[in-house]
């Protein structure tokens, strides 16, 4: 099972516009990310997102770039504060390849508790527009695979 974590590309304040949408920045940054994933040619069973409009956003620019063989779909508990122990038991029971589009601190949880077993341990570094390609091996215990960041690109 293969899992990738991303967080949400750079987004407006909430001063600026309370339903947050991307800045042309995040976009920008995403797009080149996007671009350097197209050829690895990846395929995911299901493409979750939270309802939040930078993850909605964030999820459409990813489509684009991978194959989604069931679903890309709103998904319920992605919030930036939702109990990552539900989703947790959810992916250890799956064999289904999942791309989450989500926010921190959720996806920084969740990753600590899949990797060290410990939500607190602060295991990953996000950054928005950021993909974290988790996999579980034959021991069933997870493990990074790969990391790509937009500032990569600079």
């Amino acid at each position: 099972m293969k899992l990738y974590l991303v967080q949400h590309a750079k987004a407006t304040s909430e001063q600026q516009d309370p339903q947050r949408p991307l800045t042309e920045e995040g976009q920008r940054e995403l797009q080149k990310v996007t671009e350097f994933i197209e050829p690895l040619k990846l395929s995911v069973d299901y493409l979750w997102h939270s309802e939040k409009r930078r993850a909605i956003q964030t999820a459409e620019l990813l489509a684009k770039a991978i194959k989604i063989k069931k679903a890309k779909t709103v998904r319920e508990g992605l919030g930036p504060s939702d109990d990552v122990a539900i989703l947790k038991d959810e992916l250890d029971a799956t064999t289904d390849d999942i791309m989450i589009v989500g926010h921190l601190p959720f996806l920084n949880k969740l990753a600590s508790l899949l990797l060290a077993g410990c939500e607190s341990a602060d295991a990953v570094a996000f950054r928005n527009g950021g993909i974290v390609a988790l996999g579980r091996n034959e021991e069933d215990k997870w493990q990074i695979d790969w990391m790509i960041t937009p500032e990569i690109f600079v």
